[in-house]
């Protein structure tokens, strides 16, 4: 299994997935709002996500281009799973009770969800 990647190393993971092509160090900086992190630090994050074998890389002359290998749906998946083991004591019930009586859902939010489940 591979080890689990930082904040950071998500947000480089969702430039790469989002791209849907290997991209150099230079392509993500580019992707990044405002310039987030400099290139060294781009280039440290994604060293690190090789070694963890989320990404890989391949050179084109003197340049690395580096692509996902973690799939980003298992990847969600397996989170969700953390997730509501970890705040829900693993019951996907509680967290929906948590959800529908959160504030921030809305009557179109519930109306959409209950067409969902509607066969």
């Amino acid at each position: 299994m591979r080890q689990k990647i930082s904040n950071a190393e998500f947000e480089v993971m969702q430039i790469l997935w989002n791209a849907q092509k290997p991209l150099s160090i230079q392509d993500v900086c580019d992707r990044l709002p405002s310039n987030k992190w400099a290139y060294k630090t781009v280039g440290t994050l994604l060293i690190r996500m090789e070694e963890k074998r989320a990404v890989i890389s391949e050179k084109k002359g003197r340049v690395n281009y580096y692509k996902p290998v973690l799939n980003k749906d298992e990847y969600t998946k397996e989170q969700t799973k953390n997730f509501i083991s970890k705040l829900y004591n693993g019951s996907v019930k509680d967290l929906a009770v948590s959800l529908f009586k959160s504030e921030d859902m809305t009557e179109s939010d519930i109306d959409e969800i209950r067409k969902m489940f509607k066969l």
